[in-house]
């Protein structure tokens, strides 16, 4: 004897009402259980911990590399920019001018550059182990602000170094949104980061691009010379700085930490705006990508 289609149909629903939960394919565009994360913290805070001791743990000079590269990086832009091209940073030491943007710069790009791998280098883990994806690109971002404390404090020595010799200390209450800065290239650099990983699940080639668009990106985002400078000396390019958030964020740094430049504003809420829309779209992104990467990556 054969059921009818009615019968069928209140059978089922007879039958999912004993059970306690129902495994079925989520459609929402964005479905992050952010309370999961949460839950995640101390694995979290694991990655954090791996990042920063395992980076340098077979080399020997160890954590001292957090200040090798921003040091002897600010030497040669004080050369080749400062005395072999003559350009000016006011009464702020050029070192000192260098090394602030350096700084700062040198988070975005860890932020970008260590969570554009984030599904290659992960591969393995990703396809044993369940956790939240998203745990990983943030614990990149964390354990990246360690490094940037550090280097943030060999700035404050030479600071004070500079201070002692004679340079002229103007601090002003602008500096208490600097971290407002820091957190808002840590943002910017995780969001173009997940982007690029979930299109290095395809595109091979994108890694490889990555690290030389950033050495460019680089030379129009003000980390060696004040934003009006490239204006006054190549007027028809000034767009190539006026459209590029990395400079508004960099210029804005060094007023608070060195009273040298300016605050734009309407450049600082542009900013904002920009890295809101890059970090949503990364996120979207990256979710979608993290439910299918495997069979690609």
């Amino acid at each position: 004897m054969t059921n009818s289609p009615d019968s069928e149909e209140s059978y089922l629903e007879h039958n999912l009402e004993k059970w306690d939960s129902v495994i079925a394919s989520k459609h929402s565009f964005l479905d992050i259980d952010f309370k999961e994360l949460w839950r995640y913290r101390d694995l979290l805070m694991l990655f954090v911990k791996r990042d920063v001791v395992t980076v340098y743990k077979q080399t020997i000079l160890g954590p001292l590399w957090y200040l090798i590269q921003p040091l002897f990086t600010s030497v040669i832009f004080t050369i080749i920019f400062n005395n072999v091209a003559g350009i000016s940073t006011g009464t702020t030491p050029p070192f000192l001018f260098n090394l602030a943007g350096i700084m700062v710069w040198n988070y975005f790009t860890s932020c970008l550059n260590d969570t554009s791998d984030t599904f290659k280098k992960n591969a393995s883990i990703f396809g044993k182990v369940y956790f939240p994806r998203l745990i990983v690109p943030l614990s990149v971002v964390i354990s990246n602000l360690v490094k940037f404390s550090i280097q943030f404090l060999i700035f404050i020595v030479f600071y004070i170094f500079y201070a002692i010799k004679g340079m002229e200390v103007q601090l002003n209450s602008s500096v208490l949104l600097f971290p407002f800065l820091v957190a808002l290239m840590g943002i910017l650099g995780l969001g173009l980061g997940m982007i690029i990983s979930s299109m290095v699940t395809k595109y091979r080639d994108l890694s490889f691009l990555v690290g030389f668009s950033v050495q460019l990106l680089m030379y129009v985002s003000a980390v060696m010379y004040p934003m009006t400078l490239l204006k006054q000396k190549l007027p028809n390019f000034g767009w190539l700085i006026e459209y590029n958030p990395l400079a508004y964020v960099i210029e804005t740094a060094r007023y608070m930490l060195l009273h040298e430049g300016a605050i734009s504003i309407q450049g600082i809420f542009y900013t904002v705006g920009v890295t809101i829309v890059i970090f949503f779209i990364g996120l979207l992104v990256f979710h979608r990508t993290e439910k299918s990467f495997i069979d690609t990556v």
